[in-house]
């Protein structure tokens, strides 16, 4: 059997920064892409289903399990008495009980895991257990929270100059509050795990997580072993979006103790329903403004308050509302802040991290202070927006005593309002609403500044492993995960163009704590930076081997030494990269290597909360359009343009994806995904039916996506290039107010402040309604 062809024998130029299409673009589309759900199972698996508590909060006086240990194929029931460890999976604090025992905080808890022979055996026998609540009461909303100083963190205060002095002393004041919703993750591979008993008590976990690290850690804990023990593995995810940053710690280690109780593998997957009601969300919060301003609309004091639905444990919240904090500037200069942090408990899931991590709240915070502004002044608030933004030599130094060395946005923001017409079409918009008196349409250009790196700093690192077979094929592994955003193809690419080899030639295997140990979360959008700086780090010392051994067997020069298509090029002669990895090995030369990265310069005081926490920004802004039915409050985004900077892009064709899945993201945090309550804390939108994510039907009819053209990072990150995977969610806030400006267009400015996120028909309606309800729609 003929072995497929790795070199290239042309000269060919390097790979990063082709638009190549994703490693398992082909699988994806086929269904030939295996994801956790598919492994298969040996003949004695057993099957996982947990039951969940019914009330908010309450005691649980008793607990009668009868009925359920006695249902067809149960092999067994586990509750907290069962763990053999900590009965913890929290990773900041150890909030977090893998099994309520006395108290229940919030509905869909797990008290219980029923081991059973079938999925389906195992999820009706949950529903057999009879428990008896004393309920207690229970706080649902932000409001309530702080009102009663209910909090699962301390709340944190940001301040620079001094607000109350500058907003006494401002010509103009205005105070608002607004409120934003929270967001499902929705990821089309549900939270699954698989644990597969190995020798001498050891485990295999097959778990869709984008933190195996943290998985590997709290497993350990939670079975009273040592990391050692556990390797926990990942090929692919079917979408994360931070839901599986620390979430599936929770369900490997179920799966673990099932596993390792029972001597068997043990196999837990949530159904959708289960999957919303138990694993946490994006932070909802609320924020009360008092900004001060001169007549042109620079502002001269902001005093903000933000607090945040954290759920009952903390989870990710600390850093989460940090980062709030951080982005409340976006790329503006606020010369005298105060930031008030409220991190509140509810009695509802955990809320955890989610594409941006804080950084949209913070931003359409301070956007919505641009446009209340911009309205009192009877401006146009892209005006606001370039009278605030930062300098390049002065007015350039963040609240938190970051300088900002690579401001673009103002050259940026005027490349994108020439090349989407934006001032001729807000003319023609305000003509055509004129005589209009039921469509209203709006237009909306916001900015992005989204600062890269892991603000808690130790995340900052990366390693890989790199090992080069004697027949010059690579295999490449690393601590990052793939999850649909085509972290591995950018790896591979990088690897590639090390050996100066086709994309061909690298092959990527499964992410795996035995493989590369200590890893940090594919998250902060750092995946490509970390980990390909680490694979590059690799690939070079091995390459630097190969090419001494090369020199002293060639005696050729080391500038005479050059990989490239598929060669090695020595002075005169050239031989394949197969042949040169041949000699190599059979010279003893070792080529296999580890590679490790850790981002420079950054550095962060979390007391203070000053320093410089983000290693450089990525830039973007976008231009929206949409429509409004004054009638039904319905709406639809009718075009966007947008430029998002990239810096070098690795990968165009994957970056591009990134910014239009992004963009689609958010809109639908702020248009259409409502998460709603009842008041007892039972979430009713917990399925497709009820919770409504952005379908193909949604995407205008008119999209202009560009990446930034001659676009550079002036800091030393992986072939220079930017972080792409969460700045392009916040292009979306351009759509909320090009809705807020088509709800002015309807009833007024004052209406349009009152339209909250998400803007659903509904909100459009009541905004336009005022406070009179529905009823009130102004009406043609």
């Amino acid at each position: 059997m003929n072995q497929p062809r790795l070199e290239s024998t042309a000269d060919t130029d390097t790979v990063s920064g082709k638009p190549v299409r994703h490693e398992s673009a082909a699988l994806h589309v086929t269904g030939q892409a295996h994801y956790t759900d598919d492994i298969p199972l040996p003949v004695d698996a057993l099957h996982i289903a947990l039951g969940q508590s019914r009330v908010a909060h309450g005691r649980i006086r008793s607990l009668d399990l009868s009925a359920v240990r006695a249902a067809p194929g149960v092999v067994a029931v586990f509750t907290a008495a069962d763990v053999p460890g900590e009965n913890n999976y929290g990773g900041v604090l150890k909030d977090d009980p893998i099994f309520a025992h006395d108290e229940v905080q919030h509905v869909g808890q797990p008290i219980f895991a029923v081991a059973a022979r079938s999925c389906r055996e195992a999820r009706c026998a949950a529903l057999l257990a009879v428990v008896d609540y004393e309920e207690l009461p229970a706080i649902l909303d932000i409001r309530e929270a702080v009102a009663k100083q209910s909090f699962v963190l301390p709340t944190r205060v940001m301040e620079r100059g001094d607000a109350p002095a500058a907003l006494a002393a401002a010509p103009h004041k205005l105070e608002g509050s607004f409120s934003m919703g929270g967001q499902d993750h929705f990821y089309l591979e549900g939270q699954v795990a698989v644990a597969l008993p190995q020798d001498d008590g050891a485990l295999v976990i097959h778990s869709s997580t984008q933190h195996p690290t943290e998985v590997q850690h709290i497993v350990a804990h939670a079975l009273g072993i040592h990391s050692h023990a556990v390797s926990i593995q990942c090929r692919r995810m079917g979408g994360g979006f931070g839901g599986k940053e620390s979430q599936p710690a929770l369900f490997a280690a179920i799966a673990a103790i099932v596993a390792r109780k029972l001597g068997c593998a043990a196999k837990l997957r949530l159904d959708r329903d289960v999957d919303m009601t138990m694993t946490g969300k994006r932070h909802d919060f609320e924020v009360d403004y008092t900004v001060g301003f001169d007549a042109s609309g620079r502002i001269q004091a902001l005093d903000l308050m933000l607090a945040s639905r954290c759920g009952y444990s903390a989870d990710l919240s600390g850093p989460v509302n940090d980062r709030a904090m951080f982005h409340v500037d976006n790329c503006y200069y606020l010369e005298n802040v105060r930031i008030i942090s409220h991190r509140c408990k509810t009695h509802t899931v955990s809320n955890t991290a989610f594409r941006g991590f804080g950084g949209p709240q913070g931003m359409l915070a301070i956007e919505t202070v641009i446009d209340a502004i911009a309205r009192r002044l009877k401006l146009d608030p892209l005006q606001m927006r370039r009278r605030n933004f930062y300098g390049k030599s002065e007015r350039n130094v963040t609240h938190y005593q970051m300088t900002v060395e690579d401001n673009i946005i103002a050259d940026l923001v005027d490349q994108l309002e020439r090349s989407s017409d934006y001032q001729a079409r807000r003319d023609a918009i305000a003509r055509a609403n004129a005589l209009s008196p039921v469509i209203k349409r709006g237009i909306a250009l916001t900015p992005v500044k989204f600062g890269i790196s892991f603000t808690a700093t130790h995340f900052n690192q990366a390693g890989a492993l790199v090992h080069v077979y004697s027949d010059g094929s690579v295999l490449l592994n690393h601590g990052g995960l793939e999850m649909g955003q085509g972290l591995h193809t950018k790896v591979a690419q990088v690897v590639a163009d090390e050996f100066g080899l086709p994309l061909a030639a690298i092959k990527v295997s499964t992410t795996d704590t035995a493989k590369v140990p200590n890893t940090s979360a594919t998250a902060a959008s750092s995946g490509s930076d970390l980990n390909g700086k680490a694979a590059q780090a690799a690939a070079r010392i091995i390459r630097e081997r190969m090419e001494n051994f090369l020199i002293a067997k060639y005696a050729v020069d080391k500038t005479a030494v050059k990989f490239s298509g598929g060669q090695v090029r020595l002075g005169d002669q050239a031989i394949s990269f197969a042949e040169a990895a041949r000699q190599s090995w059979f010279a003893r030369v070792s080529l296999s290597s580890t590679g490790f990265y850790a981002t420079p310069k950054i550095h962060y005081d979390p007391k203070t909360m000053l320093g410089r926490p983000f290693f450089y920004f990525a830039y973007g802004a976008a231009v929206s359009e949409v429509a409004i039915d004054t009638l039904t409050g319905e709406h639809k985004q009718l075009r966007v343009d947008i430029l998002h900077d990239a810096g070098c892009s690795l990968n165009p064709a994957i970056d591009m994806g990134q910014v239009e899945g992004g963009f689609l993201q958010g809109a639908g945090w702020l248009t259409s995904e409502e998460l709603w309550w009842d008041g007892k804390g039972q979430l009713k939108t917990h399925a497709p039916s009820t919770y409504k994510i952005p379908a193909a039907s949604d995407w205008p009819a008119i999209a202009n996506i560009q990446l930034l053209e001659r676009a550079d990072n002036r800091e030393d990150s992986i072939f220079r290039s930017k972080a792409v995977g969460e700045p392009p969610l916040m292009l979306a806030i351009s759509v909320f107010h090009a809705l807020r400006d088509a709800v002015a267009a309807a009833a007024g400015d004052d209406a349009a402040l009152r339209l909250m996120a998400p803007a659903t028909p509904e909100a459009v309606l009541k905004a336009i309604g005022g406070l009179g309800g529905l009823d009130a729609v102004v009406r043609p």
